[in-house]
Protein backbone atom coordinates (compact mmCIF):
# COMPACT_ATOMS: atom_id res chain seq x y z
CA UNK A 1 0.00 0.00 0.00
CA UNK A 2 2.79 2.11 1.03
CA UNK A 3 4.77 1.90 -2.49
CA UNK A 4 0.94 2.84 -4.28
CA UNK A 5 1.01 6.07 -2.12
CA UNK A 6 4.69 6.82 -3.38
CA UNK A 7 4.05 6.27 -6.63
CA UNK A 8 0.99 8.56 -7.08
CA UNK A 9 2.34 11.09 -5.01
CA UNK A 10 5.46 10.72 -7.57
CA UNK A 11 2.91 10.93 -10.24
CA UNK A 12 0.65 14.23 -8.75
CA UNK A 13 4.81 15.84 -8.60
CA UNK A 14 5.61 15.62 -11.96
CA UNK A 15 2.34 16.27 -12.90
CA UNK A 16 2.09 19.21 -11.29
CA UNK A 17 5.98 20.20 -11.42
CA UNK A 18 6.31 20.09 -15.11
CA UNK A 19 3.32 23.00 -15.74
CA UNK A 20 5.24 25.26 -17.29
CA UNK A 21 4.97 28.74 -16.34
CA UNK A 22 4.18 31.28 -18.64
CA UNK A 23 5.84 34.82 -18.39
CA UNK A 24 5.05 37.96 -20.24
CA UNK A 25 7.33 40.98 -21.20
CA UNK A 26 6.24 44.34 -20.26
CA UNK A 27 6.23 47.21 -21.82
CA UNK A 28 4.96 48.62 -25.53
CA UNK A 29 6.24 46.91 -28.26
CA UNK A 30 8.39 50.27 -29.42
CA UNK A 31 10.07 49.84 -25.77
CA UNK A 32 10.95 46.78 -25.84
CA UNK A 33 12.80 47.18 -29.31
CA UNK A 34 14.79 50.55 -28.54
CA UNK A 35 16.03 47.53 -25.65
CA UNK A 36 16.62 44.80 -28.51
CA UNK A 37 19.17 47.61 -30.01
CA UNK A 38 20.84 48.45 -26.76
CA UNK A 39 24.69 48.16 -26.73
CA UNK A 40 25.28 48.27 -30.28
CA UNK A 41 26.85 51.16 -31.45
CA UNK A 42 25.23 53.75 -34.22
CA UNK A 43 28.49 53.07 -37.06
CA UNK A 44 27.09 49.16 -36.67
CA UNK A 45 23.28 50.28 -37.09
CA UNK A 46 21.30 50.10 -41.07
CA UNK A 47 21.13 53.42 -42.13
CA UNK A 48 17.47 54.77 -41.53
CA UNK A 49 15.96 52.19 -39.29
CA UNK A 50 12.73 53.12 -38.35
CA UNK A 51 9.51 50.88 -36.67
CA UNK A 52 6.79 50.12 -38.76
CA UNK A 53 3.16 49.28 -37.39
CA UNK A 54 2.22 46.27 -38.99
CA UNK A 55 -1.56 45.35 -39.49
CA UNK A 56 -3.51 42.36 -40.25
CA UNK A 57 -2.87 42.93 -43.87
CA UNK A 58 1.02 43.74 -44.17
CA UNK A 59 2.30 40.92 -41.70
CA UNK A 60 2.59 38.62 -43.85
CA UNK A 61 5.09 41.04 -46.15
CA UNK A 62 7.28 40.92 -43.12
CA UNK A 63 7.13 37.21 -41.47
CA UNK A 64 5.42 35.06 -44.60
CA UNK A 65 2.38 34.34 -43.18
CA UNK A 66 -1.04 36.14 -41.95
CA UNK A 67 -2.20 33.09 -40.38
CA UNK A 68 -2.58 33.34 -36.82
CA UNK A 69 -4.21 36.06 -34.72
CA UNK A 70 -1.97 39.01 -32.89
CA UNK A 71 -2.97 41.61 -30.45
CA UNK A 72 0.02 44.26 -32.21
CA UNK A 73 2.95 44.27 -34.28
CA UNK A 74 5.83 46.41 -35.13
CA UNK A 75 9.04 45.75 -37.69
CA UNK A 76 12.21 47.24 -37.52
CA UNK A 77 13.82 47.70 -40.71
CA UNK A 78 16.22 50.08 -42.60
CA UNK A 79 14.52 52.38 -45.14
CA UNK A 80 17.04 51.72 -47.76
CA UNK A 81 15.66 48.35 -49.64
CA UNK A 82 19.52 46.70 -50.03
CA UNK A 83 20.25 46.35 -46.62
CA UNK A 84 19.15 42.77 -45.48
CA UNK A 85 17.58 43.80 -41.56
CA UNK A 86 14.14 43.45 -40.60
CA UNK A 87 13.22 43.11 -36.66
CA UNK A 88 9.55 41.87 -35.95
CA UNK A 89 8.20 41.70 -32.69
CA UNK A 90 4.87 40.11 -32.25
CA UNK A 91 2.77 40.49 -29.57
CA UNK A 92 0.46 37.67 -29.82
CA UNK A 93 -3.14 37.15 -28.17
CA UNK A 94 -3.17 35.59 -25.06
CA UNK A 95 -3.53 31.92 -24.55
CA UNK A 96 -2.74 31.44 -28.44
CA UNK A 97 -0.64 28.40 -29.16
CA UNK A 98 3.08 30.32 -29.15
CA UNK A 99 4.89 27.54 -30.53
CA UNK A 100 3.19 27.07 -33.55
CA UNK A 101 2.86 30.79 -34.38
CA UNK A 102 6.54 30.49 -34.09
CA UNK A 103 6.80 27.66 -36.16
CA UNK A 104 5.04 28.84 -38.90
CA UNK A 105 6.91 31.79 -38.71
CA UNK A 106 10.06 29.51 -39.14
CA UNK A 107 8.57 27.85 -42.05
CA UNK A 108 7.26 31.13 -43.90
CA UNK A 109 9.97 33.72 -43.20
CA UNK A 110 12.31 34.76 -46.21
CA UNK A 111 15.01 35.94 -45.71
CA UNK A 112 15.61 36.93 -49.57
CA UNK A 113 12.45 39.34 -49.80
CA UNK A 114 14.41 42.13 -50.43
CA UNK A 115 15.58 40.33 -53.89
CA UNK A 116 19.03 41.51 -54.14
CA UNK A 117 20.44 41.09 -50.45
CA UNK A 118 19.89 38.54 -48.00
CA UNK A 119 19.81 38.11 -44.59
CA UNK A 120 22.38 35.63 -43.03
CA UNK A 121 20.60 34.90 -39.82
CA UNK A 122 17.10 33.88 -39.23
CA UNK A 123 15.80 33.42 -35.93
CA UNK A 124 12.55 33.03 -34.37
CA UNK A 125 11.41 32.49 -30.46
CA UNK A 126 9.24 33.59 -28.33
CA UNK A 127 9.00 34.72 -24.46
CA UNK A 128 5.39 34.29 -23.36
CA UNK A 129 3.33 36.28 -25.88
CA UNK A 130 6.13 37.98 -26.97
CA UNK A 131 7.23 36.74 -30.84
CA UNK A 132 10.74 37.85 -32.31
CA UNK A 133 11.68 37.38 -35.96
CA UNK A 134 15.33 38.32 -36.59
CA UNK A 135 16.24 38.62 -40.05
CA UNK A 136 19.60 40.32 -40.24
CA UNK A 137 23.49 39.67 -40.36
CA UNK A 138 26.36 41.17 -38.05
CA UNK A 139 23.66 42.66 -35.66
CA UNK A 140 21.39 39.51 -35.28
CA UNK A 141 23.70 37.74 -32.12
CA UNK A 142 23.39 40.87 -30.43
CA UNK A 143 19.84 41.39 -30.67
CA UNK A 144 18.89 37.70 -30.08
CA UNK A 145 21.06 38.21 -26.85
CA UNK A 146 19.06 41.10 -25.50
CA UNK A 147 15.62 39.43 -26.14
CA UNK A 148 16.74 36.29 -24.12
CA UNK A 149 17.95 39.10 -21.51
CA UNK A 150 14.36 40.64 -21.41
CA UNK A 151 12.55 39.77 -18.37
Amino acid sequence: MKKIGALLLLVLVLLTGCKKEVKNIEGTLPEIMEKLYAGIPEEQMPMYVENVELTNETIENYVGTKDFEFESAIASESMIGSAAHSIVLIRAKENANYEEIVSKIKENANPRKWICVEAENVIVKNKGNLIILIMTNDLANKIDENFNNLN
